[in-house]
């Protein structure tokens, strides 16, 4: 016990990391959460259905429609014509362009029939319909 202590003002020849590395621990913990946390998407109310499989892919890109008729693409408002030049945009990316659409129940039928047509021209095949499972 006594070959522990240093006499004097001798330096120590080794460093404790063992508290800096507790805080970079925190921190990692502490970031991973609030980015998670922050990942928010447009809150509608999804029609019901029986049978609802998970359409959720790689670079999948998410279209809402919301009951007054908004159209979102991955969150961000969008207008018809900026909806389909990002689409192509993706689409030009990756050719397999998995794209899922969420309407609010009582979205304007036209709206997510013109969302539709649009994907249809940029030839965007992987089209998923978001619903919510009956009884959940």
């Amino acid at each position: 016990m006594a070959a522990d202590l240093k006499q004097g003002n001798e330096p120590y020849d080794d460093i404790n990391i063992t508290p800096m590395l507790d805080l970079a621990y925190v921190l990692l913990v502490t970031f991973i959460i609030m980015t998670t946390a922050s990942v928010q998407g447009v809150k509608v109310n999804s029609p019901q259905t029986e049978a609802a499989g998970n359409l959720a892919k790689p670079q999948t890109r998410a279209i809402t429609i919301t009951e007054d008729g908004s159209v979102y693409l991955d969150a961000y408002p969008v207008t018809m014509e900026q909806l389909s030049q990002n689409l192509a945009q993706y689409k030009a990316a990756n050719p397999a362009l998995p794209v899922v659409l969420k309407a609010d129940a009582r979205a304007q039928y036209d709206k997510v029939m013109e969302v539709l047509e649009r994907a249809k021209a940029l030839d965007i095949t992987e089209i998923g319909l978001v619903t919510k499972r009956a009884g959940v």
